[in-house]
């Protein structure tokens, strides 16, 4: 497992959001996104989590608390060797995550490379 500091990893997070293209940026809508040292108990091995209302399902009645996108630290670390590993893996994973907003299931982010 390489050591990454938590600031530096979330730098990573960060770097990674700032690769996301404008157009896409923007339509993200009431979602944050939180770096956390580790997944829940039942899903040890989970590099991210995406938790709420993709966009593709909110309808009126939508009321809205913000949708969580989780990027979860010590299983990205425990996975790569060195820095420039780590670094797209973040990348990898909170694309995959800002996916699941935009309502694109897990199936198709195979078929793209993001899964």
């Amino acid at each position: 497992m390489i050591e990454v500091s938590a600031a530096d990893f979330e730098r990573m997070v960060t770097a990674a959001l700032d690769q996301i293209p404008a157009e896409l940026i923007t339509m993200i809508d009431n979602c944050v996104i939180l770096v956390e040292e580790d997944p829940p108990d039942d899903l040890p091995h989970t590099l991210g989590l995406y938790s709420g209302t993709p966009l593709t399902e909110r309808d009126t009645t939508y009321s809205g608390l913000p949708d969580q996108i989780f990027i979860f630290r010590r299983p990205i670390l425990e996975m790569c060797e060195t820095e420039d590993e780590v670094v797209e893996e973040v990348r990898i994973t909170v694309v995959h995550e800002i996916a699941h907003h935009f309502g694109i299931d897990d199936d198709r982010l195979h078929e793209l490379g993001y899964g």
